[in-house]
Parts: C-alpha cells; sequence; structure tokens
C-alpha cells in the first residue's frame, strides 16, 4: 500500500500543491515553519480523518480561505480515490466518487503511522490518550469495531443528558444502561484480546531502542472490575452527584511499567519519549502482520530527538518497510539529518508551502 498523489488546496500553508509519490522512503528536507509537517499532516488526515496535532478543521485551513480540500489516490491491492472539502458550512467525503456513509467502510484504505513529540503523551498524558491509541488499532484492523464504539458514545453521552437533569426518567436511564452494558462488554472484550497480542511487539521494540535497558509490560486496565451492570448500579449514587456516567470502557487506561514501575510516574524524559516510539513501531509491527504489508510511515522530525543508539534501533522497521514496497515519509531539518539512512531515498526541498524534488 502506498500513496501514489496527493493533492492540496488551501491547506495549512498551502495553497495548491499536486504531487506524486513512488513507493519507498521520502525525506522532507526544510528550515521550520515551510510546510513539511504540514504534508504528513494531510496524509495522516486521509487515514484517520483527524489531526494527528490534535487541532479540529478550522485551524487547517489557510489564512483568508473558506475550506480546505485534501485529496489522494492510494495504490493497494485496488486503487482509491479519496476526496475530502471541509468548511465550517459544509464536509464532504468521497471515495472512488461515491460519498463516504459509514466511517467503517473508509477506515483502512490508507493505513499509517505517525511519529512525532506529542507522542510522548501516550506515556505522561492522560488516560484518554492511551484509551484512544487502542481504539486506532482496534478500528485499523476490525471493521466492526468503530461503529460499536460510535453507538456505545452515543449512550454514553444520552446517558449523561438523563443524569444532568433535575427530575430524573428512570425508565430511559434503565434503557441508556441496558445499551450501555451491552455495547460496552463487547468493548471491553475487543481490548482484552488486543492487550497480549499488542504487547510482546512493544517488549520487543522497546528493547531493540533501549538495548534491553528496561523491561516493559503492558497491562490492560478497565473501569469494569467484574459486572458491568451490578458496578453500574452501585455508582449510581456517584452519578447523581457527578451527573455522569462513572463506570464503562470509556474511562478504561493501558498501564505501561517498566522493571514494574509505572513509567508515568519514576520514568525519566528520555525513557518516556523511548517507550512512547516503541509503542508506534509496535503500532506499524501489528498492523504489517494482520494485513500483510506494511502502514505508510509518517516520521515527524523524531529523529533528531535520538541518540545515535536509538536511532540504529529504529532503522530496521523503516528497513523492512522499504523491502516490502511500502512507503516512509520522514521530516527533518539539514542538522538534524541522520546520515545512516543511507542514500536510496527521495529528497524532497520544502520552502514556504511548496514542495520541490531534488536529485539523490
Amino acid at each position: 500500500m502506498h500513496l501514489a498523489h496527493l493533492r492540496l488546496r488551501d491547506f495549512r500553508n498551502y495553497a495548491r500543491l499536486d504531487v506524486d509519490f513512488a513507493p519507498g522512503f521520502h525525506v522532507l528536507l526544510g528550515d521550520n515553519a515551510q510546510g513539511k509537517t504540514n504534508v504528513l499532516e494531510a496524509i495522516y488526515l486521509l487515514a484517520t480523518l483527524r489531526s494527528f496535532r490534535g487541532v479540529g478543521g478550522a485551524q487547517m485551513i489557510r489564512h483568508g480561505a473558506k475550506g480546505y480540500y485534501v485529496g489522494g489516490l492510494v495504490v493497494g491491492q485496488a486503487d482509491h480515490e479519496i476526496k475530502m472539502y471541509w468548511s465550517p458550512r459544509e464536509r464532504k467525503l468521497a471515495l472512488n466518487g461515491q460519498p463516504v456513509k459509514k466511517l467503517a467502510d473508509y477506515f483502512g484504505v490508507l493505513r499509517t503511522v505517525v511519529f512525532c513529540t506529542e507522542d510522548v503523551q501516550l506515556v505522561k498524558g492522560t488516560a484518554r490518550a492511551r484509551r484512544r491509541f487502542m481504539d486506532l488499532l482496534l478500528a485499523q484492523t476490525n471493521p466492526v469495531y468503530l461503529p460499536l464504539l460510535q453507538r456505545y458514545m452515543h449512550a454514553v453521552r444520552a446517558r449523561n443528558a438523563l443524569l444532568k437533569q433535575r427530575s430524573l426518567d428512570e425508565a430511559a436511564l434503565e434503557s441508556f444502561s441496558a445499551e450501555l452494558v451491552r455495547l460496552g462488554q463487547e468493548i471491553i472484550r475487543f481490548r482484552r484480546e488486543l492487550a497480549p497480542k499488542f504487547s510482546p511487539l512493544a517488549r520487543l521494540a522497546y528493547r531493540r531502542i533501549s538495548h534491553d535497558a528496561e523491561d516493559l509490560r503492558i497491562e490492560y486496565q478497565p473501569s469494569v472490575k467484574a459486572d458491568f451492570t451490578v458496578e453500574l448500579a452501585q455508582s449510581r449514587a456517584r452519578e447523581r452527584a457527578f451527573r455522569a456516567t462513572l463506570v464503562g470502557p470509556h474511562r478504561d487506561d493501558l498501564q505501561l511499567l517498566q522493571n514494574e514501575k509505572s513509567a508515568a510516574q519514576f520514568g525519566s524524559e528520555g525513557q518516556k519519549r523511548t517507550l512512547a516510539i516503541a509503542l508506534k513501531m509496535a503500532q506499524a509491527e501489528f498492523l504489517t502482520g494482520l494485513h500483510g504489508a506494511p502502514p505508510v510511515l509518517l516520521i515527524d522530525d523524531v529523529m533528531g530527538e535520538l541518540d545515535a543508539k536509538r536511532r540504529s534501533g529504529l532503522l530496521p522497521l523503516l528497513e523492512r518497510s522499504q523491502y516490502a514496497r511500502g512507503q516512509v515519509f520522514m521530516t527533518c531539518t539539514e542538522e538534524a539529518w541522520p546520515a545512516e539512512l543511507g542514500r536510496t531515498l527521495n529528497r524532497w526541498r520544502v520552502v514556504s508551502g511548496t514542495l520541490r524534488g531534488e536529485d539523490h
């Protein structure tokens, strides 16, 4: 699978961009604030319909424009054309000329894994970041998961709205509680099955880039300890006080343990950054193993943050992607250029929202 063409209109600092990409390694070189990361963000947006920078659509519109357009041609077992338009008033998403009605039909057309400085929030941020990581991994690998999660979150929001009312509609609350339990148990089952498959890959990736410094263990921590129905009933008084649903998979977490100690609490900044990269490496390995083809790797200024030892641990993943005719996009400045990547790559010069191929 690879992205063969990218088209941008009024996206970030790109007024217009039409560019073809072959499979293989693409390095986007340029000074800061020229638009290198914006290209990676557009590719990630095509894959997941969200920015890895954690911003909304309005912030991705070029200054002075009414909306943005992002389009792409994805070549895999079949060719897929994606067209996406976003403005405050209008949103369109089309796949092969047809409007996308179900997101489950869209997810997986382009699979990406992004490595960026924000990844450290997977370790030291809130549980929400780790839940989102689990959810994206499951949505990328199982077509039934995303609609299931959407229905569950709809039930949570409806239930919370009822809990905020002065006079409680017990019958309606009971109905949404039953829906919450039914859908929530399925989500818990998916997440519980994911953890033992994913954990060994993360452990191996961490050992590779930390050079066996510490042992890593990942433990799924469901909010529901035993019986969802019972625990929901037991939390009723607290729910009325907080006016929110306090038990369920929307409160789950992943515990990251280095030598059996919490990485968030006891890990150094370097260990947290290494662990975040290991999680992303494991995500890429997991997707490759399941689909038989590597995802498109998007690496945003991460190499410059790593010492030579840690960089060498990441290189086998990049090399395997190249051998499998996958695709890697990496941004860096001239100073942070990792020489060990070799010469078999496509160099692009990024200047003020323009992209120009360079001779190798």
